[in-house]
């Protein structure tokens, strides 16, 4: 009798040790990219769900992925570029979503979903965050008073690619992303190779092209956040970087009362798309509340209020009418048929060729 009323006292302690640490488990952690949010996305969240946010930020798809292989990273939801999150795929490093806690995905445009069913068969396994495009910004009245008399270029990659442009740039200053995967394609696409090509020549000419540049680089920006500030201050007139985010730039500006006349162009020969995607690790240990998370973040307010803070465009066809007219309307963030036609889709590279970029981008960046 002591055994049976041992084992009861044993297997009630377990279950009340059970939903206590249920009960912990009140808490969603979110792995994003640094000044990707709205100020009151998490506040909101929290109030409505009554669910806990930890929130970190990382630098590079390349930070993320070292994550994710590592495992155990603790997140629950992460933000990879739908480009990475292939591999991730491909490695089981993603968690099927269960689509029935996630009715908020009947607001996404088909579109977005068929492109992201490109890298993820049935959208099993992402939800887009926000999209954009990798591109030129510039300050325009810099840019305009660095060419002087020369006109500004037919394809506005011409800026940083064309030793003749980059050089009078070059004083005001020219900043780069620092990244292979971003920059590579665009280099292919602009000599007229293929913008994922795995041909060993194709990349010697590209790294060829970015070498003639070199000398006038003058940064290397490691995230958006590392050239945002430079760009709201007139410190830069010319960066290839991410559209939103020269955005943001331009509204620090005008918000520090110090307005510089900064511009997202559309090269001619087209910038590089990219989605940012919700996912959820494999071993994810509150994929509730991630589903809960992801759900949320569907509603057309929510992310209507996202691109309203960033200025990225959102997949979300029922946010437009909760998305500023001003931004709503503007064709550097909702970008038209004809220029979204003109943009590299997202690619994956396989691991030979993923050396290959990384070896051409270092030799670049070292002036070799």
């Amino acid at each position: 009798m002591k055994s049976v009323f041992r084992r009861s006292l044993s297997a009630l302690a377990l279950s009340l040790i059970a939903a206590a640490a249920g009960a912990q488990e009140k808490v969603v952690n979110v792995y994003n990219w640094a000044d990707y949010i709205a100020e009151d996305t998490i506040r909101n969240f929290e109030k409505e769900t009554g669910i806990k946010v930890r929130y970190d930020n990382f630098d590079s798809n390349e930070a993320l992925h070292a994550k994710l292989v590592a495992g155990r990273s603790g997140y629950d939801v992460v933000v990879p570029g739908s480009h990475f999150a292939k591999l991730q795929i491909q490695a089981g490093l993603l968690m099927k979503l269960d689509k029935s806690k996630l009715p908020n995905l009947k607001n996404l445009d088909p579109a977005i979903q068929a492109q992201l069913a490109k890298v993820d068969p049935g959208n099993e396994h992402l939800v887009d965050w926000l999209w954009g495009y990798t591109t030129v910004g510039i300050n325009a009245d810099k840019v305009k008073a660095a060419l002087g008399s020369m006109p500004m270029p037919d394809n506005a990659w011409d800026l940083v690619f064309k030793p003749e442009y980059a050089s009078k740039l070059k004083a005001c200053g020219i900043t780069f992303l620092d990244s292979a995967s971003e920059v590579l394609p665009i280099a292919l696409k602009y000599i007229g190779k293929d913008p994922y090509s795995n041909a060993a020549a194709d990349y010697t000419a590209a790294g060829d092209m970015l070498k003639k540049v070199r000398p006038f680089v003058t940064r290397f920006a490691g995230s958006g956040s590392d050239y945002i500030d430079q760009m709201a201050r007139g410190n830069i007139c010319a960066v290839v970087g991410w559209s939103g985010d020269i955005m943001i730039a331009k509204n620090k500006s005008a918000q520090a009362k110090k307005p510089q006349n900064l511009q997202v162009l559309l090269p001619k020969t087209g910038g590089l798309l990219f989605f940012d995607t919700m996912a959820i690790p494999k071993d994810a240990p509150n994929a509730d509340n991630a589903h809960a998370f992801i759900n949320y973040i569907m509603k057309p307010e929510v992310h209507a209020s996202l691109t309203n803070a960033v200025f990225y465009a959102n997949p979300n066809k029922a946010s437009l009418p909760f998305v500023k007219p001003e931004i709503a309307k503007d064709k550097a963030v909702f970008v038209d048929e004809a220029g979204l036609a003109s943009m590299i889709p997202p690619g994956s590279p396989d691991q030979a060729t993923r050396r290959l970029i990384t070896r051409t981008f270092t030799s670049f960046k070292a002036n070799r």
